[in-house]
């Protein structure tokens, strides 16, 4: 390695400070790798990679406040080239996608080895990814699945009704604060809506969420106004 050679610049997002402190502590035994700051939440995930813009985040899913995928999707429209990293205990669909469809490079579950996590972290850094292999498998199997599977499945069973309320007003193209007008809720609970909507339903945006509504005709049997 050479003197002028610049560190692999990094920021741990966990809500636990016990696994923050780990994985610092083995990060910082690596030559080329700097961490840079450390996060326990979304939000303040968010301002320390507006603060460093840091080469990669590692980001746990499941935390008080914002999630790791608003988190991870808020960072990627922030930083570009930040590379984030999940780094989580759940392996299910429902996290699995909507983070990599939010822009995370890399999905390890928290049993990857320190030795792996450092090679993630230099890849991720190349802009290479790093995949799980219990999620790989669960990708893999996806991609697979015939295409009317998922068209013959009506997408928003799992959506509550005032889900859908919200998912019709952002066809109509009402912004956050137009709905929380309209239903008499805080913006935050329209925001808390909007997320668990995008993760239900696997999509990146509201714009791709106002595209499926229109698709579906979910618009024609419910004319607002």
């Amino acid at each position: 390695m050479t003197m002028k050679a610049e560190k692999i610049t990094v920021i741990i997002v966990d809500d636990h400070a016990v696994v923050r402190r780990g994985v610092r502590a083995f990060l910082e035994t690596q030559p080329d790798i700097q961490v840079v700051a450390e996060a326990s939440s979304g939000e303040k995930a968010i301002h320390q990679v507006a603060r460093y813009l840091p080469d990669v985040v590692l980001m746990d899913l499941v935390m008080q406040g914002m999630d790791g995928v608003t988190a991870t999707r808020e960072i990627k429209r922030l930083s570009p080239r930040t590379q984030v990293i999940v780094l989580t205990s759940y392996h299910d669909d429902e996290h699995i996608f909507p983070a990599i469809r939010a822009g995370a490079i890399s999905y390890l579950l928290k049993d990857t080895t320190p030795d792996d996590l450092v090679k993630a972290v230099r890849k991720a850094a190349q802009g290479e990814a790093t995949i799980h292999p219990t999620v790989a498998a669960r990708l893999i199997k996806e991609m697979q699945q015939p295409p009317q599977t998922a068209e013959s499945l009506a997408p928003f069973a799992d959506l509550t009704q005032r889900e859908m309320e919200v998912l019709r007003l952002i066809a109509n193209g009402l912004s956050n604060a137009e709905i929380a007008e309209k239903l008499i809720i805080s913006k935050g609970t329209v925001k808390s809506h909007v997320s668990n909507i995008l993760s239900k339903l696997h999509l990146a945006d509201r714009t791709q969420a106002a595209v499926l509504a229109w698709k579906q005709g979910i618009m024609k049997d419910n004319h607002q106004h």
